[in-house]
């Protein structure tokens, strides 16, 4: 990957704070947009979810879910400029007490300070949604496929 192309991707997944989750649930689609931070390897995304949430009921241990991230639709931006992906993910559920939900916590909690309060509630859970195959979109006629090896290469 062209290292100005790999620098905008990291940039977007690291700047841009929430992600839309696809979920199908009792067979018919659910959306959701979800606050996010990387796993330290940017190989996932790290989310909370309320088990009072619809969408929640689409994040089961090993189901396939869809991602999409995006820069800010702005009046002064082109919308088919806007750089974006949108991948499959897989979920993963971290238990709750386990080294993984602590790691994954205070990950969430150092972006969104706020996640010390809902992570403490026993309806919260915390996924780890591991990046899979999809696109990344810089603008019209600049896409290309991504995977799993494109995310690990990603990191510091």
């Amino acid at each position: 990957m062209d290292p100005d192309v790999r620098a905008a991707l990291r940039a977007l997944l690291e700047t841009e704070r929430v992600l839309t989750l696809a979920v199908v649930v009792d067979g018919s689609p659910v959306a959701a947009l979800l606050p996010f931070v990387l796993t330290a390897d940017r190989t996932a995304a790290l989310v909370q979810a309320s088990g009072l949430a619809r969408h929640t009921r689409g994040l089961t241990e090993g189901a396939t879910v869809g991602v999409a991230i995006h820069v800010p639709a702005t009046p002064d931006r082109d919308a088919l400029q806007i750089p974006r992906l949108s991948v499959q993910a897989t979920v993963r559920v971290l238990p709750r007490g386990s080294a993984a939900f602590a790691e994954a916590a205070a990950r969430l909690i150092a972006r969104f300070p706020a996640a010390e309060t809902t992570l403490a509630l026993p309806d919260f859970q915390v996924c780890a949604l591991e990046l899979g195959r999809g696109r990344y979109v810089e603008g019209f006629a600049r896409a290309l496929n991504v995977g799993p090896e494109t995310f690990r290469g990603l990191a510091p």
